[in-house]
C-alpha cells in the first residue's frame, strides 16, 4: 500500500462521526432521513429494540442535536414524534460520505 492510500484512508475514516459508529444511532438516523417524523412506538416496532436501549440512544441523538422530539397527547396518551434536525442531517450526510469513500479504496 503507497503512503497516499493509506493517508487517503485515514482521511476518509476522519468524515466518521462517534456517535453514529452506534449500529442503532445510525440506524434511527437513516429512518428519520427517509420518513419526515417517527413516533417513538414505531421506531421499536420497525428496529425491535427494547424501551429502555431504544430511549437511551435516542437520547443521546438529542443531547447531540441530531434529532429533534415533540411529546404530545393523542387519545389521552402520551406520543412522542421524532424528526432529524438539520444538524443531525448534515452529520448523517457526512458520515455516510465517509463511509462510501472507505468502501471506494477497498473496491480499488
Amino acid at each position: 500500500m503507497s503512503a497516499k492510500a493509506g493517508r487517503d484512508i485515514v482521511a476518509s475514516l476522519d468524515g466518521l462521526d462517534k456517535l453514529l459508529a452506534h449500529r442503532l444511532r445510525l440506524a434511527l438516523c437513516v429512518l428519520l432521513a427517509r420518513f419526515e417524523s417517527m413516533s417513538f412506538s414505531r421506531l421499536k416496532a420497525v428496529t425491535g429494540e427494547t424501551d429502555g436501549n431504544l430511549g437511551a440512544n435516542l437520547r443521546r441523538l438529542e443531547d447531540a442535536q441530531y434529532v429533534r422530539v415533540k411529546k404530545m397527547h393523542v387519545d389521552r396518551k402520551p406520543v412522542s414524534w421524532y424528526t432529524l434536525a438539520p444538524r443531525g442531517r448534515k452529520t448523517l450526510r457526512r458520515h455516510l460520505d465517509a463511509l462510501t469513500d472507505v468502501i471506494g479504496i477497498v473496491d480499488d
